[in-house]
């Protein structure tokens, strides 16, 4: 028997979801270690399912300002990944990448929004590509879009795509350390609920 929807998840299923973001965040640490050059450690993460509204609260509130790096999940699982950086792991990016930073999201220029779409792009393929190992798929991402906005109109999204069959969304949380400076990133997936059985009946926790 499959799920109709995220709130069904057994806490077995949740469990299999928090390995799938452990497993992922430190992947997605690494890449971003390796493209900076320079060694990157992440706190364990947060891994939670929860509603649309409480996912904006936990990551700032709907009116902070952030960037974001959306890219579409195609193949085994259809859903959409989306990398959420807030000023201070921005300026962690850009300062190891171009050596320089920004005081506010509005000073980004062009060479600057460059290197933080790639930054995103690398982090979510490296999650994706965690999790399409641990479960044996084929999941590709198509090419990434960068926004800056409020936080509410970045996740109206996913809510926009998904929000009709499912009002829950995977959260991942934890804080990136480069030398001295931690910055917290926040990633969210949000798989339909079709790919989301499929997901758990690979992983072996629901049955076929």
């Amino acid at each position: 028997m499959g799920i109709k929807n995220y709130g069904d998840l057994s806490s077995m299923e949740i469990d299999a979801l928090r390995e799938i973001g452990n497993i992922g965040t430190g992947n997605a640490g690494t890449a971003l270690s390796q493209m900076i050059g320079e060694e990157v450690s992440i706190t364990l993460p947060e891994v939670h399912i929860m509603g649309y509204n409480e996912a904006i609260e936990w990551i700032g509130g709907p009116e902070a300002v952030t960037a974001g790096v959306l890219a579409q999940l195609k193949g085994d699982i259809n859903g959409i990944i989306l990398t959420v950086q807030k000023l201070d792991f921005v300026n962690l990016a850009l300062r190891a990448i171009l050596g320089t930073e920004i005081s506010s999201f509005s000073e980004l220029d062009e060479l600057q929004i460059s290197a933080l779409t790639e930054v995103g792009n690398i982090m979510g393929a490296s999650f994706i590509n965690a999790m399409s190992n641990l479960a044996d798929m084929t999941v590709n991402l198509t090419a990434p879009a960068f926004a800056v906005d409020m936080q509410g109109a970045i996740l109206a999204v996913p809510m926009a795509v998904y929000g009709g069959q499912s009002d829950y969304i995977m959260t991942i949380g934890g804080n990136f350390q480069c030398k001295e400076q931690k910055a917290p990133c926040r990633i969210l997936l949000s798989p339909d609920i079709q790919s989301l059985n499929h997901l758990l009946r690979k992983l072996g926790v629901i049955d076929e």
